[in-house]
């Protein structure tokens, strides 16, 4: 049963083949401005706005996610809500629209809700952030570490030193100083999750700045849980395959490559941002308590280590 084309009124807890829960998308060849829009994606993704059910798994809970306007990002904090959650999330100005949905729908749920704008890439904004968030939720013990910087070049000659720098400030030294700065705010039993990528295994030619980038997220994953378990705060990631979000049509994959996106993986398909949101809340949740150090693959059947 489905509501369109292109999303599903099934949700995640209901039994269902996983080849067919959402079709097999051909995105058209297609190239959005700056860092892309969900809302003018084609097609839509699913965010699980209909499609997640939530069973008061983070109750009480207050959450930072970084890149929450769209994307597995606006997944997962639509995701938290439903469970129960007060959520922060942080986005560029530019996707002011964008974040506007995601909080709407968040709003539904009766719990905190607070955007906050601004530039992973400006150093000072981390502190800031975190300020604000505690501030606006009244505390903070989940921080997903998602915004991210895709784009795809003709081998390393073509990488220049502006997007290197830019894809490093985004996706990992960010990743240092918003974690550093949310530090002081954390107490036993608080979760951080960094999302990683199928990347940081399988590298693409064209993606090699971005990759590096996703294995040095896993690198500090593993080395930041080993140092926060015995204070009782545990460090996981998320390693995304193919999924269907702003980030592809706007420079992370070459437009001749969408029609194509996704469907060279076991199932057959690319995935929608709300199948990554089980694997955040199950790694934000008490139940995963014995978890530490950990990535959760979520790519639709691609081999990894």
């Amino acid at each position: 049963m489905t509501q369109d084309s292109d999303r599903t009124s099934t949700d995640q807890l209901t039994l269902q083949d996983p080849t067919k829960r959402y079709p097999t998308i051909s995105p058209p060849e297609q190239s959005l401005p700056g860092t892309g829009l969900d809302a003018e994606m084609a097609p839509k993704a699913d965010l699980g706005e209909e499609s997640y059910r939530g069973t008061g798994r983070l109750v009480g809970r207050k959450a930072l996610v970084t890149g929450g306007d769209s994307g597995i990002g606006a997944a997962t904090a639509i995701a938290f809500a439903r469970e129960g959650a007060d959520v922060a999330i942080t986005y560029l100005p530019q996707e002011e629209k964008d974040a506007e949905h995601v909080v709407e729908v968040m709003q539904r749920e009766g719990h905190v809700v607070a955007k906050l704008p601004g530039d992973l890439r400006d150093k000072g904004f981390a502190q800031k952030l975190v300020d604000w968030a505690v501030e606006s939720l009244g505390g903070i013990d989940i921080l997903v570490n998602n915004g991210g910087k895709q784009v795809a070049t003709d081998g390393l000659e073509k990488i220049t030193d502006e997007q290197l720098e830019a894809t490093f400030d985004v996706n990992i030294l960010a990743m240092f100083r918003l974690t550093r700065a949310a530090l002081p705010h954390l107490q036993a039993g608080a979760t951080i999750i960094n999302t990683t990528s199928i990347q940081a295994y399988e590298p693409s030619p064209t993606l090699i700045d971005y990759a590096s980038t996703k294995a040095a997220i896993n690198n500090f994953t593993k080395g930041l849980a080993e140092e926060l378990a015995p204070k009782g705060i545990r460090v996981n990631s998320v390693a995304p395959g193919p999924i269907w979000t702003p980030l592809q049509p706007s420079g992370g994959q070459k437009p001749e490559d969408l029609p194509e996106f996704g469907q060279s993986t076991g199932l057959g398909r690319a995935g929608q941002p709300t199948e990554l949101a089980p694997a955040y809340v199950f790694l934000a949740s008490p139940e995963s308590s014995y978890v530490v150090g950990s990535t959760i693959h979520v790519n639709g059947g691609m081999p990894t280590p």
